[in-house]
């Protein structure tokens, strides 16, 4: 089992930016982010495919980054943030292979954090 912990969440103002790093406690292949604010659903964000090509959703595209560090290490760095970001963040990780091309579905991660929370305020 990999353990995998989150930190750099915060409150920002419109505009600002955040960088969320994650830690996995094993190597894994496959790594994301997900948001899910209150009332919604659980989304992907951003992912980093075993061949290390990445893909964003539509609403972070040109605004959030994805990186590795290495095989245990990734950070998502979120420039121009918005209030719509607003949501508490998910790493997540996996150990089968991705493509990167698409943003996969929760269930192609086996692997989560416990959550960071990102408060994007007007």
């Amino acid at each position: 089992q990999v353990q995998l912990v989150e930190s750099g969440g915060n409150s920002v103002q419109a505009g600002g930016s955040l960088r969320l790093s994650c830690a996995a406690s094993g190597y894994v292949t496959c790594m994301g982010w997900f948001r899910q604010a209150p009332g919604k659903e659980r989304e992907g964000v951003a992912v980093i495919g075993t061949t290390s090509r990445v893909t964003y959703a539509t609403s972070v595209r040109g605004r959030f980054t994805i990186s590795k560090v290495n095989s245990n290490n990734w950070y998502l760095q979120m420039n121009s943030l918005k209030t719509e970001d607003t949501a508490m963040y998910y790493c997540a990780a996996g150990r089968s292979y991705c493509s990167g091309d698409v943003l996969p579905s929760r269930t192609a991660f086996g692997f989560w954090g416990q959550g960071t929370q990102v408060t994007v305020s007007s």
